[in-house]
Order: structure tokens, then sequence, then C-alpha cells
């Protein structure tokens, strides 16, 4: 992961949590505002209902009519003792029959009780509006938006300035690991050359045979490493590979490894569709999975790799009869490692499951431990011949 990826991820998990916790106080404020904004259109209500009683107590009987008082958001109205309407502009049903103010839903209403037989006969005044809470969800959700936005930004601030040291110190560890890797590279290939060189010379012996093991398992631990640092950075080529020529070649890579621990190699090569993959990932899907079987096999044991086709697809395995795995689900980890004693990093699995994920290569795993584990891959059917 990047570093900026790092730092936006955690930035944005630190606003979730952040803004969960102020959702609290957040929620009693948008309820303080919602009832602040009900006071606020029970004094309006109170405003018009006296408005209301104003015009008719300054109404003349000798005056031919009464014009009610009408308004553009309120609706009134006079009702009787049985709040029955003498006259009404209210549209709407009223529930409650009892004076003061009342909410229902987004229906606001007072009722003002009259003085008895003084306007037209009336002994209740009804005012209406409808009240909007748009406002206060307005206020609410900016202050929210402000905080989340605000806490963001300074997260990522903070996190970046916090990862500054320890970027650096990896952009070092980085360099001294590549550095390392290419100083590593160069001895491995003289030792491995004048070994074979001696070879050709004089009479192979064990000796020989042991150190040219030990390159090999060396160089397969530095390929790992060198497709680890490298691998994002390179844009791997599709090839067409003849699986059968790739894997003999892949086995007798491995053949004298095999042979320090009195290990044979039964291969059963058939003709298999070639398939569409880089051939350094495949060499490393196919180098880990021997390297790990001859790893975790008993001395004097055997191990079986099979090439075929079945079902238009072409199938891959790998049987060892060895140590076996307990914890299957686990081992593609990076740095996991059932058995410390073996050696190794740990990443041989992890970035042979990187690899078949992106190929879409089916990988089923059957083992039993103290009896050994088969490793089946199943290529797609898009391979072509």
């Amino acid at each position: 992961m990047k570093d900026s990826q790092y730092s936006a991820k955690y930035a944005l998990i630190y606003t979730t949590l952040v803004s969960v916790i102020l959702l609290t106080p957040l929620f009693f404020y948008f309820i303080y505002m919602k009832n602040i904004h009900s006071i606020q259109n029970e004094l309006l209500l109170k405003e018009k209902s006296l408005l209301v009683i104003k015009a008719m107590q300054e109404y003349n009987e000798n005056d031919v009519y009464f014009e009610y008082p009408r308004f553009k958001t309120f609706e009134s109205g006079l009702y009787d003792q049985s709040f029955q309407p003498i006259f009404s502009l209210v549209n709407y049903k009223i529930k409650y029959f009892k004076d003061g103010y009342h909410l229902d839903n987004n229906d606001a209403y007072l009722i003002v009780k009259l003085p008895k037989d003084r306007y037209f006969g009336a002994k209740y005044l009804i005012v209406k509006n409808q009240l909007s809470f748009a406002v206060v969800y307005e206020k609410v959700m900016y202050i929210l938006f402000s905080v989340v936005i605000l806490v963001f930004i300074l997260s990522m601030i903070f996190l970046q300035s916090f990862a500054k040291p320890f970027q650096k110190m990896n952009k070092r560890l980085d360099n001294f690991i590549k550095d390392s890797m290419h100083e590593i590279n160069t001895p491995l290939s003289i030792i491995s050359v004048n070994i074979d060189l001696y070879n050709r010379k004089n009479e192979p012996n064990k000796y020989m045979q042991r150190m040219k093991a030990a390159t090999k398992v060396l160089s397969n631990i530095y390929n790992d490493m060198d497709y680890l640092i490298k691998h994002d950075r390179l844009k791997h080529e599709k090839e067409n590979i003849d699986m059968g020529a790739f894997l003999k070649e892949r086995i007798e890579y491995f053949s004298e490894v095999a042979l320090m621990k009195d290990i044979k190699i039964n291969s059963d090569i058939k003709e298999c569709t070639n398939i569409e993959m880089n051939s350094k990932q495949l060499q490393r899907v196919i180098d880990n999975t021997i390297s790990n079987a001859i790893k975790y096999s008993y001395e004097n044991s055997k191990i079986d790799i099979k090439l075929y086709m079945k079902d238009g697809k072409c199938h891959m395995s790998f049987r060892d009869y060895g140590v076996g795995i307990e914890k299957v689900e686990k081992i593609f980890s990076r740095y996991y490692r059932e058995d410390t004693n073996k050696g190794g990093f740990g990443i041989g699995l992890n970035i042979v499951k990187s690899i078949i994920d992106k190929a879409n290569i089916e990988l089923i795993i059957d083992s039993t431990p103290k009896i050994g584990s088969e490793f089946l891959y199943v290529f797609p059917l898009t391979s072509t011949k």
C-alpha cells in the first residue's frame, strides 16, 4: 500500500470514529434546535392570534360586515363551545381540543380560549400553520459536513507528518534491500558457474552437488525477493508457454535440491494446452511449490508431479509425502511459517497466491498432517493451443 493510500485509509477511519462520537452531541443539538424552532413558531402563532382578536375588538356593530383577517401562510377560524366552526379557514381536522399549542407532525396550531359571548359567539380561536424543520436540518447537516471535512483534512496532515520519519526509514531500507539483492546475485552466479566448470573438468562429488543445490535454494529465495520488490513497478507481459517443456525444465532444476534429502521426483507429464501467462510469474508458482514440497517432505521419500488435461482445462499437481499442513487457511499469509525450523521467510506462497488470483488460476489443496499435501492448479479455459 502506497503512503498516500495508507494516510487516506487511516484518515478515513479516524474521521468515521470521530464523526460517530460527535453524532451524540449533534443529535441533542438537533433536538434542542427543533424545540427552539417550535417555540419560535408558537410565538408567531400567538402573534397572529392577537392580530385576529384585535381586528374583532375593533369591529363596530354599525358596520355592514366584518372582514375576517386572512394570512398567506396561516389559517385561522372561530369555533363554539363544542368546537364546531362558526367561521373557519382551517383546512385541517383538529385532533386535540384543548387550549394551548399543539404539534402534529408538521402541522402546528394554537387554540386560544375567548371570553364568553364577546366575539360573534365564539368560544375558541384556532390559528394554524405548517411547521418546517428544513432550516434546522440544513444547519445540522452543514455543521456535520464541516466537522467531517475538517477532521479528515487534519487527520491527513497529522498522519502524513507523523509518517514522514517512517517513510524515510522505509525508503532507506528499500534501497538497502535493492542494493543487497544486487550484491547477492553476483556471488551466487559466480559460485554456480564455477561449480559447473569444476564438474565439467572433474568427477562430480557429493560436496559439489550439495553446494550446487544450496546455491539453487538461495537463488529461489533471491528470485522471490526480487519479484516482491519489482512486481508493482513492472508490467508482466503474457506469453504463449508450452507447459510440458516449461515444467520439465523446472523439475530438472530442482532435482539436485531434492537429492540433498534423498527425495525422488516422479513426473508424469502428458500433453497439455499452451497457456497465456508471464513466464516469470509461472516460474514463481512452480518453483515455490516444488521448493516447499522438498522442504516439507520426509527424507528418502518422493514427490509426484503431474500435468494433464481434464474437462478442457490444464491441470498441474504436486504431491509430497511429508509433514502436511495443519492450518491451510494461513499458509498464504506473508511471513507465516508453520515450522520455523525449516528456514525461509514465509513469502513464497504469498507470492503464489497473488499471481494465481490475478491469472484466475484455481488452486485446490489436499493436506493431511504427517502424511503429505497435494497442490492442484487448474488453469482457466482461456488457454490456447
